[in-house]
């Protein structure tokens, strides 16, 4: 049985390496996604203030939840797809935690 340290070593330090990138890269873009949802609603309620639009609250928040789910539901199918080794875990946990 012929042992190659080499490329195991090659396999994760790719597998950190994009683990990093690709966790700095997600958190950055759930910081911007939620600024610019944060800045519709007030936009949304600002205008209800105004007496120009009637927002029913209940199905909005009803919506949110569900939208909520989904993206919980999204990340489980993105880690099902994505290689399961703990140097890409590790590596996505440091870029999310330095993102």
């Amino acid at each position: 049985m012929d042992f190659n340290i080499n490329g195991m070593m090659g396999d994760i330090g790719i597998g950190g390496i994009a683990g990093l990138i690709t966790g700095f890269a997600l958190k950055k873009f759930i910081k911007l996604a939620m600024a610019l949802i944060g800045a519709y609603l007030l936009s949304l309620f600002w205008l209800q203030q105004k007496g120009v639009i009637t927002i029913n609250t209940d199905k909005l928040f009803n919506l949110a939840g569900g939208l909520g789910s989904q993206i919980i539901g999204l990340g489980e199918k993105i880690l099902g797809i994505l290689p399961g080794s703990g140097a890409f875990l590790a590596g996505f946990y440091l870029g999310f935690h330095k993102g």
